[in-house]
């Protein structure tokens, strides 16, 4: 447990370097959609658009009501001011209305006339235009944001597949090297985080980018002298997120690292509640897991001091970027070269200036949340199993069942001292082969070999005649039956577990199979019978009923090849008869494997391998053992001889 946990740890530093390659990989999943993967970003732009003309209806707005309310307030000034005065106060009255100096009288009263009848359409125009405009922004703002979740679902829809179907596929190896809960958390967590980055963070980038770019454009082209007084806040703004977006990243990382732990934590103390209450350890697990939740609760609270600092200091930066424009403008509108409704209108843009600013912390702590998961996920979807089909593995015919081990050495994770040495034996077609020896002396690792669940490191295994790895996986496990040591049963009933390997299989035949096992009797004790649920991982059933429903699911392939891996240590003395006697018959005519801690469940075998240390000592009958090897004369009599007595 130590090793493993020390080669997460090794991982998790690698996995800490800044990298958004991960979450780029992900958003290319959204190719798999076309025309629908574009159509929140089409409905964005709309949007976006109908949210920049609201400025400029608003200026119409002020403009309108200003205008008609000057122009009413000049015509009346103009009826007070004696006629001999007129002519010389016109020329004033020109220039502080911003009016062409050389207009008549009666070329300014006709002017200022029109504006004060006109103020009332123009101002009805103008809202008009924002309710119009608003509409339409409400509208495809929520179809944005629909397909962008719809589009985000569909590709944590398809991660989740992928990765199912890849950790499905890797070798035994990968599994030994990565804990469960670590693979649960990348599977659910991780794929959670990239889903809301590409439903909520990426409409959200894209968005900020077209509002900035657009509300930039109109900026200079309404008022250039403002637009460069706010143009400095941009690129600080811009280098800051960056700076702290590669610190973020992999900050995240180890946030969810110290989470997959956690999650490692709960799923084996789930998983083994039972031991922990039995052995009264509950305390030391609370510890356990406070120590876990405390690692991960710091953590994000290391992230959190980064963004504490970060938004201030953005706030900071707006604020001051906003002073300098109000002192700016407030001398354009003393001189008179910037209207009320101009400066509203700006005032406004620059808003839609500063928001897209303050979005990107947002949207920089989703995507480094996301990055981080992203690259996590594809971590595993780019392992490679060390067991796989060649180009030009063939599917394997109907088997006649001869195996042969020749000079087979393993070592797990291609390293270390091996688990097996050597290990060279035959099996003919129909013989019942009995491994037999001390735990750790590989017994296990080479029934697990024979599936292909590992490969040998040196040597090669043939079933008749043919090397394992020239052999397609599917064609290879579909001929061989297997009862694990482990017995697992999945949730569902007893009727589903037993035909696991063969779904399409009739009662008739279910029962068949659970007969041979002795298991027949004990289900149809329950009230649902072959129906009756199981429960998580099989709890409802006792280890020897569990171990015969194994056995039943195992028999109903009718396999040319049958492992049985101490499948009898969870029984009783008399269900081990019963069991034991129709695995008698109904290894007639298949090549078995057998594994069995008491030497009377394979004394009649056709050859008996005795295991030391990895190696094959000693081969033969129960007779020519007992004759020639005293390893197995020594088994034999500490097993079945009163204490005392010893065969000569």
């Amino acid at each position: 447990m130590q090793a493993t946990m020390t080669r997460s740890a090794t991982r998790g530093r690698k996995g800490q370097r800044s990298s958004f390659k991960g979450i780029g990989r992900a958003i290319k999943y959204l190719t798999h959609y076309k025309r629908q993967a574009l159509l929140p970003y089409i409905f964005l732009l709309i949007a976006t658009l109908s949210q920049l003309a609201v400025p400029r209806m608003i200026r119409n707005v002020i403009d309108a009501v200003t205008s008609g309310y000057l122009a009413d307030q000049i015509l009346a000034a103009l009826a007070q001011i004696p006629a001999q005065f007129v002519d010389a106060s016109l020329p004033k009255i020109l220039e502080a209305t911003g009016r062409d100096t050389s207009l008549t009288l009666d070329q300014l009263t006709v002017q200022l006339e029109a504006d004060v009848a006109n103020a009332p359409q123009a101002l009805t125009v103008a809202l008009v235009s924002i309710v119009i405009f608003a509409v339409l922004r409400g509208v495809f703002s929520f179809l944005q944001a629909f397909w962008a979740e719809k589009n985000s679902q569909a590709v944590a829809y398809d991660l989740r597949n992928d990765l199912y179907a890849k950790i499905q596929n890797l070798s035994f190896s990968y599994h030994d090297k990565n804990q469960t809960g670590q693979l649960m958390i990348r599977a659910t967590d991780d794929v959670e985080k990239v889903r809301l980055f590409i439903g909520q963070g990426l409409l959200q980038l894209v968005g900020a980018v077209i509002l900035l770019s657009g509300t930039v454009i109109i900026l200079f082209s309404s008022n250039a002298a403002l637009a460069w007084t706010a143009m400095p806040i941009l690129p600080l703004a811009i280098v800051l997120f960056a700076v702290f977006a590669g610190l973020a990243q992999p900050m995240f990382a180890k946030v969810q690292q110290k989470l997959s732990a956690l999650n490692t934590v709960l799923q084996e103390n789930l998983a083994g509640i039972k031991v922990i209450k039995a052995f009264t350890r509950e305390k030391e697990q609370q510890k356990k897991f406070h120590s876990a939740a405390d690692a991960t609760m710091q953590q994000a609270i290391a992230v959190n001091r980064l963004f504490t600092f970060l938004f201030p200091l953005v706030f900071m930066i707006a604020n001051l970027g906003q002073a300098a424009i109000l002192y700016v403008g407030g001398k354009q509108i003393i001189v008179g070269t910037l209207t009320l409704g101009a400066w509203q209108e700006f005032s406004m843009y620059l808003m839609y200036l500063f928001f897209p600013i303050m979005m990107f912390g947002m949207i920089v702590t989703q995507m480094g949340q996301a990055a981080a998961s992203a690259d996590r996920i594809f971590e595993i979807l780019d392992a490679k199993s060390d067991i796989v089909d060649k180009p030009n593995a063939i599917k394997l015919p109907q088997v006649k069942g001869e195996v042969k081990f020749e000079n087979v050495t393993f070592r797990y994770f291609g390293g270390g001292d091996p688990v097996l040495k050597n290990v060279t034996f035959e099996a003919k077609p129909g013989e019942a082969i009995a491994l037999l020896g001390a735990t750790g002396s590989g017994k296990t690792t080479i029934i697990n070999m024979l599936p292909r669940f590992y490969d040998p490191s040196e040597g090669r295994i043939t079933i008749d005649g043919l090397d394992l790895r020239d052999i397609t996986l599917d064609s290879l496990r579909s001929q061989i039956g297997i009862v694990l040591q482990e017995t697992t049963l999945f949730s569902g009933s007893i009727r589903d577990n037993i035909a696991f390997g063969k779904p399409d299989a009739t009662l008739e035949e279910i029962q068949k199979a659970a007969q041979a096992a002795a298991a027949h009797d004990f289900i149809m004790s329950f009230p649902e019978g072959y129906d009756t649920h199981v429960g998580e991982r099989g709890t409802t059933l006792s280890g020897g009923q569990k171990q015969r429903v194994a056995i039943a699911r195992a028999l109903l392939l009718d396999p040319r090849i049958l492992i049985l891996d101490d499948s009898t240590s969870s029984v009783d003395l008399t269900t081990e008869a019963q069991i034991q006697s129709a695995l008698d018959t109904l290894m007639k005519g298949r090549t078995s494997f057998v594994i069995a801690q008491r030497i009377s469940t394979v004394i009649n075998a056709d050859k008996i391998l005795v295991l030391e240390k990895g190696e094959v000592v000693a081969q033969g009958k129960h007779a020519d053992l007992m004759e020639n090897e005293p390893i197995y004369a020594e088994i034999y009599n500490s097993q079945l001889l009163p204490e005392g007595k010893v065969t000569q």
